[in-house]
């Protein structure tokens, strides 16, 4: 027995190298159109999904209740809510292409009254949406839909799931052999990384993702997708000279960014168009 974990001690930086490389997988093609994304990340299988929804639940919950005790959380009537719901509702059916978990999602959209120009999705479906964003950048209703779109798909690509194994790994390579060893519960380690689920920063890769598929859903839910174009030149502009919002803490905005979005609309356009048409 000493000698096998001997062994398996010897071949962790292996095992180490071969979970990271998991992170880089190469792009998936389109499917009946749309846009080519890489793959996701089969590293994120290391942490059940139905257990970070289960805590993104349990967060968002949480985050409910406190705004509601503060008077910030929008009421069912409120007509900010009723607009950043009917958008979501229009993507929501396009979201089971790129998950197979979403169709049974419990899809929670809220407003948050708060100066923030912030917005996000967690997993399983959790969506909110800032007042500060609404009234700082006077969004088109396509404008908002590129937004949800761009956090729907933080949710449904995994991204979360992704980063909370990654953190597990690349904080100690052991987590990977505890459950051969004998040495702990791998499952709880990795999750104790969800802690703080709406504090995850992505990477640029993730965010250059989110783009890409929040533009297909938006555009096949009927909303224009040049409107990422005009978004990210109101963020921008938002901060100019000033210090940058909140959501641009974790979404930069830079005339890259811009060109991305510009290079994949040839992909959504013709999604677009084809939804505006009368079926």
């Amino acid at each position: 027995m000493n000698n096998c974990r001997r062994s398996l001690i010897a071949l962790a930086p292996f095992l180490f190298v071969a979970a990271i490389a998991l992170l880089t997988a190469p792009y998936a093609g389109a499917q009946d159109g749309g846009v080519t994304v890489r793959k996701q990340s089969q590293l994120s299988k290391l942490v059940p999904a139905a257990d970070v929804e289960k805590a993104a639940a349990e967060q968002y919950a949480q985050l409910l209740r406190d705004a509601a005790k503060k008077g910030a959380l929008a009421a069912p009537g409120d007509a900010q809510l009723r607009r950043v719901r009917a958008i979501s509702q229009r993507i929501m059916p396009f979201a089971a292409k790129w998950n197979s978990r979403a169709p049974g999602w419990k899809w929670e959209i809220n407003v948050l009254r708060s100066a923030e120009i912030n917005a996000f999705c967690m997993p399983g479906g959790k969506i909110a949406v800032y007042t500060g964003l609404i009234s700082s950048l006077n969004p088109s209703d396509a404008e908002i839909a590129i937004v949800i779109g761009h956090e729907m798909a933080h949710a449904l690509r995994e991204h979360a799931r992704a980063q909370m194994a990654q953190q597990a790994v690349t904080s100690l390579g052991a987590n990977l052999l505890s459950q051969i060893l004998g040495l702990g519960d791998t499952g709880n380690a990795v999750l104790g990384a969800s802690a703080g689920l709406l504090g995850l920063r992505f990477s640029r890769d993730d965010e250059s993702d989110a783009d890409t598929v929040g533009l297909e859903l938006a555009a096949r839910a009927g909303y224009d997708p040049r409107a990422g174009v005009t978004l990210w030149q109101k963020m921008q502009a938002s901060h100019a000279g000033g210090q940058a919002p909140q959501w641009l803490s974790s979404h930069p905005a830079d005339s890259n960014r811009v060109a991305e979005i510009q290079g994949h609309l040839p992909e959504v356009l013709p999604l677009y168009e084809k939804a505006r048409k009368p079926r």
